[in-house]
């Protein structure tokens, strides 16, 4: 009875962390990972670094991005943060 009074404590913290730490962390990754996969010509992105333009071309593990000025930039795709509009016949995804 001890050994379960003892136990009892730290598999309740382990539970506490996992369902406030671990699992919304895993949700977040899939999330990011999702939206990096989806992303197609023409999506109005943001980049981790700040940059706002339009997906032009994308390869397998790259994206070129269309700037204002015209220039065309090649990213990581890890380097998306947000698509904060999606090219036309899509939806608009709400991310914060």
């Amino acid at each position: 009875m001890e050994m379960i009074s003892t136990l009892g404590p730290l598999l309740l913290m382990f539970v506490l962390f996992y369902f406030l730490l671990i699992r919304p962390q895993q949700k977040r990754q899939k999330a990011v990972q999702q939206m990096q996969n989806d992303l197609k010509k023409g999506d109005k992105i943001v980049t981790i670094g700040g940059l706002h333009g339009f997906v032009d071309a994308i390869d397998e593990g790259k994206v070129v991005i269309k700037c204002g000025d015209g220039s065309r930039l090649t990213y990581d795709r890890a380097a998306i943060r947000e698509v904060t509009e999606v090219a036309a016949g899509g939806d608009m995804l709400a991310k914060s």
